[in-house]
């Protein structure tokens, strides 16, 4: 072939090749197909990894802020370049807000730090995650962080959505992941906590010091704070100056024996240096430090490292400590509904009633004022939204703005409450940092399907003297018992507790070891409770042992106790209308003897408005197999006993009764936002959602107390609820409400009606002068 023909067929392929891609470019694209353009494409961001993201910035309230994503190990944010409602909408519902109201631009709730990991995103608004949408890519920015975008979300949660309203230390944990004391004195070393010792940083696979050259107080509050303690203590520098000179001096005379002191047979690797917090950091990482190459670790100008020391708080401190030396708890800032210790819903108590605290600007500062105040370290986290549940009463503090020095929530300044500033639903929470107990050591679950179930099985000693793992006998274990040991297991709530465990029979441990086990349920180990000296079990066989269900969630049941005080009345009612509250038990035991059909009642009626304020759907402990019907009221009952009606004497003696024996229950109406989920109708599913209510009105059958064989008198009513423990709840607390009841034969009055756990202990004991009672039994 000549070179001539050769560049013909060459110039005819290129004809043909020009052709198929002009007819390719001309081929149109169907409607349904998206064509990223070459600057916007899809995220390449691995599907099995969850985005975490966050709001941020302020001020601000819960549901508004400025969007920031964790990729690659670190928090960046969005450049508000082509965003959109759409995008907004995307975001909030991964926040878990069931949508977005706007957006902002321009850095609104200021600039962030770090990365702007997503730039010109365009989402279609059906997307499951930002990281799914149209962009330039990650990390592929023009912007600065004053084009930083936020979104403004509709405060409305999605139903049982938890993985939000976190505010945690932004802090690099990639330079300094943990720190740790290592006791200096060995009889130190047995006992926990450690309060004092040598400051260690995680580094590669083993630890090192921290240069004590230029080391101050406000850096050993941070790592006091970080450990779970409250407060730091001066350090005896004295008697680590002699530990350097025990150690020379053993060098010298070698026969002589030297005490085992913490420079002794020790290389020192300082890996940080020139430290400095102001003392207001809830993690170390977060503070201005230095630290060594990889290849260059062992040089400090000061020479020693950093010797720590702190004060533990009250719940913490050695049982031997006098009481001079145990710190004051505060008796004005609570934590409740918590499931771990160190973490709750903040509460604070003004005059005599406690109320919550409003959520907007609340922030890691404020929180490690209440952690501390409270005899536990900084906050590890600050929480939004009502996330430890809501509370009932007032709510007596908005945008509380604390520096972190001040020793109490009060000292702090915040702003007064106004009706339409803040709901429950924006009820602030913390999770402090708690020393290390090693509490979960000495207990174990076996037998279970997951690790949050199981035959409870603990450390003790056998008839030969050593340790080994036993059960425990589970004829007296209850809700409280199985509450403490979930607790000191870190497992949350106890959701049932077990007295046979038969159908959890795969572990090898089968002697009993404990018996007659009795907590109080505030208790943070089993070993606090009282229990018998030497075994003592009917049914010793290992079917028959202690078991625990444990749950991170529950449900926390209280009373509109204000309903009760404006609906209360009595009502004299025929015999002849009663039939069916005689047959369900409603009345009193001399109804019995009465002339029937002939003659009246006299009935205390009001209204009971019981809802659901915690984290999890409260529903009835048995299956709908086991419920009953009765045919007189049309509704199956699903619980034995659901709520006492008690009316008692100035001396707690009971005079008078109303059996709540068994209950319908449902939602009968939801906060705004809340979905309804039970209803009795049809056989349909019982139970109370978060965030609804079943109301019982006080024209209803056995929604009353029968008071016939009452006389005219001054009287507390109470009202229980879940008396039996049966049922999960965060918080039994405030399961409980009294009234000052004045009757004088004709009519009735109710004042200070109140949930339990609603007034302090003293204005408690003005209240009443005798211990409340619990039981339904009539002395």
């Amino acid at each position: 072939m000549s070179a001539l023909t050769g560049h013909r067929h060459l110039a005819l392929l290129f004809f043909l090749v020009l052709c198929c891609l002009r007819c390719l470019a001309q081929t149109p694209t169907p409607p349904t197909t998206l064509r990223p353009s070459p600057s916007s494409s899809p995220s390449p961001r691995p599907q099995t990894e969850k985005l975490k993201v966050r709001l941020a910035g302020f001020p601000r309230k819960h549901n508004e802020g400025r969007v920031e994503l964790f990729y690659k190990g670190e928090w960046g944010t969005i450049c508000d370049d082509d965003f959109s409602i759409s995008n907004a909408n995307v975001l909030c519902r991964q926040l878990g807000f069931v949508e977005a109201t706007g957006w902002t631009h321009s850095a609104k709730y200021g600039q962030g730090q770090g990365k702007i990991w997503l730039d010109n995103v365009q989402c279609g608004g059906g997307e499951q995650s930002v990281g799914a949408c149209k962009s330039r890519g990650w990390g592929n920015s023009d912007c600065t962080h004053d084009e930083d975008a936020g979104v403004v979300c509709k405060d409305e949660r999605i139903p049982g959505f938890v993985d939000a309203n976190v505010i945690e230390a932004h802090v690099d944990e990639n330079k300094l992941e943990e720190v740790r004391l290592r006791p200096v004195v060995a009889a130190a070393k047995k006992r926990l906590p450690v309060t004092e010792g040598v400051l260690e940083v995680k580094y590669k696979d083993g630890w090192a010091q921290v240069c004590a050259a230029g080391w101050t107080v406000k850096n050993t509050r941070v790592v006091c704070g970080m450990l779970g303690f409250p407060h730091e203590r001066k350090v005896n520098k004295n008697f680590y100056r002699q530990a350097a000179k025990s150690k020379a001096f053993a060098k010298s005379k070698q026969s002589s024996p030297a005490p085992r002191l913490f420079l002794e047979r020790q290389k020192n690797v300082y890996r940080v240096h020139s430290v400095a917090c102001t003392g207001t950091e809830v993690h170390l990482a977060a503070c201005s430090m230095e630290f060594n190459g990889p290849n260059n670790t062992a040089s400090c100008r000061g020479g020693s490292p950093v010797v720590v020391s702190c004060a533990p708080g009250a719940l913490f401190m050695p049982q031997h400590a006098s009481l001079k030396m145990k710190p004051k708890t505060s008796s004005n800032v609570r934590l409740k509904g918590g499931a771990h210790l160190g973490e709750g819903r903040v509460e604070v108590l003004r005059g005599s009633e406690w109320g919550s605290v409003c959520d907007d600007r609340w922030n890691l500062q404020s929180a490690s004022v209440v952690c501390r105040e409270l005899g536990f370290g900084s906050a590890k986290e600050a929480m939004t939204g009502g996330r430890m549940g809501q509370g009932v009463g007032p709510i007596y503090m908005n945008e509380v703005k604390c520096s972190g020095h001040e020793r109490s929530i009060w000292n702090c300044p915040f702003k007064n409450i106004t009706s339409e500033d803040c709901q429950h639903t924006e009820d602030a929470a913390v999770r402090c940092n708690v020393p290390y107990m090693g509490l979960e050591n000495s207990i174990r679950l076996g037998g279970g399907r997951t690790r949050y179930e199981g035959r409870v099985e603990v450390l003790g000693t056998d008839a030969n003297g050593t340790q080994a793992w036993g059960l425990i006998c589970g004829e007296t274990w209850t809700t409280k018992e199985a509450i403490v040991a979930c607790r000191q297991l870190g497992l949350g709530y106890a959701n049932q507790a077990n007295q046979e465990t038969w159908y959890w029979d795969s572990s090898n441990v089968t002697e009993m070891i404990l018996s007659g086990v009795k907590c109080t349920g505030n208790e943070m180990s089993l070993t606090q409770c009282q229990r018998h000296k030497t075994l003592n079990c009917q049914k010793a066989a290992a079917k028959f042992a202690a078991g625990v269900i444990c749950s991170e969630t529950a449900s926390d049941l209280v009373l509109n106790a204000t309903l009760v005080q404006q609906s209360v009345y009595i009502e004299d009612r025929p015999l002849h209308m009663l039939y069916c509250a005689a047959e369900e038990d409603c009345l009193s035991k001399s109804a019995a003897k009465a002339n029937w059909p002939y003659g009246h009642r006299r009935l205390l009626r009001f209204s009971s408005q019981i809802h659901n304020i915690g984290r999890a759907d409260f529903k009835p402990k048995a299956g709908r197999h086991s419920w009953v019907w009765h045919a007189c009221h049309g509704h199956y009952h699903s619980m034995d006993i659901f709520t006492h009606y008690d009316l008692l004497n100035a001396n707690g003696t009971k005079v008078a009764e109303g059996h709540k024996a068994s209950f319908c229950l449902e939602d009968s109406d939801c906060q705004e936002g809340v979905s309804k989920r039970y209803e009795c109708a049809n056989f349909g599913d019982q139970g109370i959602t978060v965030g609804c209510w079943d109301m019982y009105r006080h024209d209803i059958d056995c929604q009353w107390i029968d008071i016939t064989d009452v006389k005219p008198g001054n009287y507390i009513m109470q009202v229980v609820i879940n008396p039996n423990l049966e049922v999960a709840e965060s918080d039994f607390t405030n399961n409980a409400m009294k009234c000052n009841c004045k009757y004088d034969g004709h009519r009735i009055w109710f004042h200070n009606c109140h949930v339990g756990d609603a007034f302090s202990e003293e204005a408690e004991r003005r209240f009443e002068k005798y211990p409340g009672q619990l039981n339904n039994q009539i002395s």
